[in-house]
């Protein structure tokens, strides 16, 4: 891990440690920087603002799962592992989803698993997808995206492959044979 990533780590665990207590919403960049002995001219060289850093952690996530779906993971091996990350993280995810700001980890994953599986089928059909079928995988992505932010902020109960499981399953018909067999 080079300096950069180590700096973006140190930032990660600072404001992982504020969430614990506080709501993503209402903590400020000041606190952040406080807590990780870092300076706000530091944090402002590697993020935008707050949601920038939670995504970032979250792309952390994406690189061991979502974006090896298709390539070393099958879709369902792929959705447990990232579920899996979710819960060992429990209380920086829970935080994180609550958060009700334009750019939050909500919308952050909504718009990478949509073009996940956007790309996936554009990728096996060579054309681009037809508006019945984009109606389909934008309803399905909200869907999994709204039964994922339930999973998360209901106290993650359900186990990650379980959970998995059934998200595949409420894949649409017409869409499961672009997005299940690799």
């Amino acid at each position: 891990m080079d300096a950069n990533d180590r700096t973006k780590e140190r930032l990660a665990q600072g404001i992982k440690t504020l969430m614990v207590t506080k709501p993503l919403d209402k903590i400020t960049v000041k606190e952040i920087v406080d807590q990780c002995e870092l300076t706000r001219q530091t944090f402002y060289r590697y993020f935008q603002d707050k949601y920038d850093l939670v995504n970032w952690y979250f792309d952390k996530l994406a690189q061991q799962s979502i974006k090896q779906m298709g390539v070393s993971l099958t879709l369902e091996e792929g959705l447990t592992r990232k579920f899996a990350f979710v819960r060992a993280e429990k209380d920086f995810f829970t935080a994180a989803f609550k958060s009700s700001d334009c750019n939050s980890i909500f919308d952050y994953d909504l718009k990478l698993i949509t073009d996940y599986y956007t790309n996936r089928i554009v990728q096996k059909t060579g054309k681009p997808l037809e508006k019945d079928d984009q109606f389909l995988l934008d309803m399905y992505c909200q869907g999994s995206m709204d039964m994922t932010f339930k999973w998360v902020t209901e106290g993650m109960v359900m186990e990650p492959a379980e959970f998995a499981k059934l998200l595949i399953e409420a894949i649409p018909e017409k869409l499961r044979h672009y997005l299940l067999f690799l």
